[in-house]
């Protein structure tokens, strides 16, 4: 290559550093948080270059989907480094392909079992993978699976990528795939320009604006409550992790039952996934009915690529009624957001998380969770049944990584043509996946007797 091509190269690249949050993502990942993956099963045979095709145009309409992650060294006698995205001009992603063969030891699904390989894929931890050029944020594959199955997994970076942005690439791959695959289906899907700003950046002046003080008083606060939080039994506490997932699943009729209930009180469904999360965790420490325990929850807002998130805790009691615990969850959360707390604690929980990840001793038994559970604001509706099944699509689970920092179950709920849908993720061994089948049952079931009373007032 002449010096004259590759400064032309160089002036193609487009580059920007990372904002706080993504910073933080970056040092989360390398320890199994911030790994986001959509695995989807088809009963039609994927075309790999078409398949390849329609990804490259969904990364030409978000450049930020075809950066790669560069880490620069700041000082060569230190391990301190900071991150920038560097944007080639042009898409650079290959679909792999891959023969899978069920375990015959376990009855997951094959979906599952690729949906967990790929959470726990160890790529990002390898400091080979930020050559000069930097990393790929944006990996897909194809597995093909028995009984004439295939299984299509999207594994992103999630200082690029979080759960919502993961299913509305899903549904732009469907518009791609599908019969009306053209000009049309292109234009549905415009948005090309540059990199967007990190979120920092997109907060509106002066809702971040905290006092040093505060700033103080806020981190003590947090700190000291993390160590009276109540937390679900730990399994293991030594051996390595990673992050395993249970399936919650309700019917069209306890779905409408428990929404109906949500809005006649005024709030929406996290508060109550986070309620029953709560009651069933209390339930399952079988305690006398006086006993109250304080919970952590983080409900998850997201914003564009990103979500901040906001943290309450809550005192739960045996006997708690799913629907005092709802609402009280959910105005904890709402009055937080109303005074823009999930922006001026950003940076609190930011240094926090990292805090945690670098000395885990400050979490019970070294634990690393930072709560009970994880829960998103509001959930992803899809209501695409019918050209899903026009293109083959079976099922799809799409989740991120806990077992480096964070809670003890993360929810992410889907309603899918009506009925709620939650992949639940959890570390493992610190929590089996028995105990793990053992909540999401509890849970299941203080939702369907909610659901039979969720339309009356409290």
């Amino acid at each position: 290559m002449t010096e004259e091509q590759h400064n032309q190269i160089k002036l193609e690249l487009k580059d920007r550093s990372l904002g706080g949050t993504e910073h933080n993502w970056c040092g989360a990942v390398s320890c199994g948080t911030g790994i986001t993956v959509l695995a989807v099963q088809v009963s039609k045979e994927p075309d790999s270059l078409a398949l390849q095709d329609a990804l490259h145009k969904i990364q030409n309409a978000h450049p930020i989907l075809r950066s790669k992650l560069h880490k620069n060294t700041t000082n060569t006698t230190t391990t301190t480094s900071t991150f920038s995205f560097i944007t080639p001009p042009k898409p650079h992603l290959r679909v792999k392909s891959f023969y899978f063969s069920n375990p015959s030891n376990t009855s997951i699904s094959p979906l599952q079992v690729i949906l967990e390989q790929e959470l726990n894929n160890k790529l990002w931890s390898d400091p080979n993978r930020f050559p000069g050029t930097g990393a790929d944020l944006f990996f897909a594959s194809v597995y093909t699976v028995p009984g004439e199955k295939w299984v299509l997994v999207l594994r992103l970076h999630t200082a690029a990528c979080d759960r919502t942005t993961a299913v509305s690439l899903l549904k732009e791959l469907m518009v791609l795939m599908g019969e009306n695959e053209g000009e049309v289906a292109q234009r549905e899907i415009e948005n090309k320009g540059e990199v967007s700003l990190g979120i920092e950046d997109l907060i509106p002046n002066g809702k971040a604006k905290k006092t040093l003080w505060a700033h103080g008083v806020d981190m003590l606060g947090y700190s000291v409550n993390s160590l009276r939080l109540t937390n679900l039994k730990f399994k293991d506490v030594k051996r390595p992790r990673c992050s395993e997932v249970v399936r919650l699943h309700m019917n069209s009729h306890d779905t409408e039952m428990i929404l109906a209930g949500c809005q006649s009180r005024g709030i929406k469904l996290c508060g109550v996934l986070a309620a029953a999360g709560l009651i069933a965790a209390h339930s399952s420490k079988y305690r006398p009915d006086h006993y109250l325990k304080k919970y952590g929850v983080v409900t998850l807002m997201d914003c564009r690529f990103y979500h901040s998130a906001i943290l309450n805790i809550h005192h739960v009691k045996g006997g708690d009624e799913l629907w005092d615990v709802a609402k009280r969850s959910y105005m904890a959360f709402k009055n937080s957001k109303d005074n823009n707390k999930h922006f001026s604690d950003m940076a609190d929980l930011n240094f926090l998380m990292c805090k945690a990840i670098n000395n885990p001793g400050l979490t019970a038994s070294s634990s690393l969770r930072a709560s009970l559970l994880t829960v998103f604001e509001d959930p992803v509706i899809d209501n695409t049944k019918e050209a899903q099944r026009n293109l083959g699509l079976d099922d799809y689970m799409g989740c991120a990584s806990v077992h480096g920092v964070g809670p003890s179950i993360g929810i992410f709920d889907t309603i899918r043509d009506g009925e709620l849908d939650c992949v639940c993720v959890y570390p493992s061994p610190l929590h089996s996946r028995e105990q793990m089948l053992e909540l999401v049952d509890a849970m299941k079931m203080v939702l369907v007797e909610g659901a039979n009373c969720g339309k009356s007032e409290n």
